[in-house]
């Protein structure tokens, strides 16, 4: 073929799939839903969009600009062909009982040979089986066994705070500081610490992978098609999130294989001693127990997976939530003294331990739940909507006044449920602890039923009681004992969405409250 001919060739192809575009969007039955104009057309407006990382804003910024007089937001809004965002949490969408599926975005979230995991699940049947293999690891009851671990890594954060509060360092991280989180997660999950916080370094380049996966997951998978081919090309590249992923399988594989040689090699001793008073088992030990166990089902994959996604999922996420919780606190002196005057008292009435809370303790601090709640509207961790198909053979759903097709794709963003004055009210954009405690029985009820930093309905995170138990204890510890200083006082917090909603700089000066 000739290069003229082969120009001729894509030339024609071009306008073949223009002409099918501008088809598609005229005979929608969805063409009168508002949006950017190019996003009727094609997926580069959305992947545009998705990389400036302002898309939490964005998101909210379309929901606002198409809103119907007299409606804080537009209830749909298009943000590429055949996807669509709304604004409120549909049950048929996000109930218990939806069929609806999550989309291929997901794929790009696995590895591309890989069975899929708990987040990458779009089989609501296998989900749901994976899920009830490891559902009571994860209960609340199960986890307060591991506070014991959490205490461990909080006193060494402890320890490195004082040390910068008497140096006077410009810490280099932020308060929430993923370093702490995956410190914690791998304590819980490997019984180790990895070293994150007693060295003050990324070791083995695992947060740096980490960061990298999910930025890899939440471009590629706008365009699913593609993710096999570049993973395989890209996990050759150090630094990609497809190698970032590699490296984070490889890690988990290769903790998960030192502990079998270890449980093999006692069980070569004889009969195993006791455990040790109050240590309990950690995650590994409870699946490869499970694993032994005929009547749990739990296969080596199902192992591995509960390895890595404790890794993946648990240490960005409540990071986010810290840092947010702390950005807010810093920024409202008048909040950060009424919480530490409820601990303070807390403390002298004998209902708080000094400077290490229990997490049964924390639940009895009515205005320490409600910051910490404030804070996980006020910057939910995930900042894309939770996208949802429309299944096959369902013939379509009604909602919101639209017909929605087999293969639509429909999806909710935390951060515009989050800010939508109609359920908030006019003062949505303040950090307002208070409106957890002063609102009436009615309006809590509506605000919980629009409150998502861990996702909704059947697929709601189910790594969120180690958060909670992270924060319930993190937050006091360090609020009676540290104070401060703002290094950016531009009173903005800046921040920038890759799927999980980073701070831009939240660098603080540490000192102790009395000091000047």
């Amino acid at each position: 073929m000739s290069g003229e001919t082969l120009l001729y060739a894509l030339i024609l192809l071009t306008g073949a799939l223009v002409a099918y575009s501008i088809f598609l969007a005229a005979t929608s039955p969805l063409r009168q839903v508002p949006g950017p104009f190019l996003a009727r057309f094609t997926r580069l407006w959305y992947f545009r969009n998705v990389c400036k990382g302002q898309t939490h804003w964005d998101n909210i910024h379309l929901h606002r600009k198409y809103a119907p007089p007299g409606s804080f937001y537009a209830p749909v809004v298009r943000l590429r062909p055949n996807m669509y965002s709304i604004s409120r949490p549909e049950s048929v969408v996000y109930g218990i009982g939806s069929k609806m599926t999550k989309t291929a975005l997901y794929d790009a979230f696995k590895h591309p040979a890989s069975e899929p995991g708990l987040l990458s699940h779009r089989n609501q049947r296998k989900y749901a089986e994976t899920r009830r293999k490891v559902q009571s690891m994860y209960s609340m009851s199960s986890l307060l066994r591991y506070e014991r671990y959490v205490d461990v890594t909080e006193g060494i954060f402890e320890q490195r705070l004082l040390e910068m509060a008497k140096s006077g360092e410009f810490p280099r991280f932020c308060l929430g500081r993923s370093e702490l989180k995956i410190r914690e997660i791998g304590n819980i999950t490997y019984s180790e610490t990895f070293g994150f916080l007693d060295e003050g370094k990324d070791i083995d380049h695992a947060l740096e992978a980490m960061h990298a996966q999910i930025e890899y997951g939440a471009l590629v998978g706008i365009f699913p098609w593609l993710h096999p081919l570049l993973y395989s090309i890209l996990e050759k590249i150090p630094g990609s999130g497809a190698a970032g992923r590699t490296f984070l399988i490889k890690f988990a594989r290769r903790h998960i294989a030192e502990r079998e040689k270890q449980r093999a090699a006692n069980d070569a001793k004889g009969p195993k001693p006791e455990p040790a008073e109050g240590v309990p088992k950690d995650f590994l030990d409870l699946a490869l127990d499970a694993e032994q166990d005929p009547e749990k089902s739990m296969t080596k994959h199902d192992v591995f997976i509960t390895g890595l996604s404790n890794i993946l999922a648990g240490a960005d996420t409540t990071a986010v939530s810290l840092t947010s919780i702390f950005w807010h606190l810093t920024t409202y002196p008048q909040t950060m003294q009424r919480l530490r005057a409820e601990l303070d008292q807390a403390i002298a009435e004998g209902k708080m331990t000094a400077r290490h809370v229990t997490f049964k303790e924390s639940q009895n601090l009515p205005y320490l739940q409600a910051c910490i709640k404030e804070g996980l509207r006020m910057a939910a961790a995930t900042g894309i909507p939770l996208w949802r198909e429309v299944p096959k053979g369902s013939g379509g759903i009604e909602m919101l006044g639209h017909f929605f097709p087999e293969g639509s794709e429909i999806g909710l963003n935390s951060w515009v449920a989050h800010y939508d004055e109609d359920i908030w009210g006019p003062d949505a954009a303040q950090f307002k602890p208070e409106r957890w405690i002063e609102s009436d029985a009615d309006k809590l009820k509506m605000m919980d039923s629009h409150f998502m930093p861990f996702g909704l309905g059947s697929r709601t995170c189910i790594g969120r009681h180690i958060s909670m138990l992270e924060m319930c204890k993190v937050v006091p510890m360090i609020v009676s004992q540290f104070d401060f200083d703002l290094v950016n006082k531009s009173g903005k917090y800046e921040t920038t969405d890759m799927f999980l909603v980073q701070p831009k700089d939240f660098r603080v000066v540490v000192r102790a409250p009395s000091s000047p």
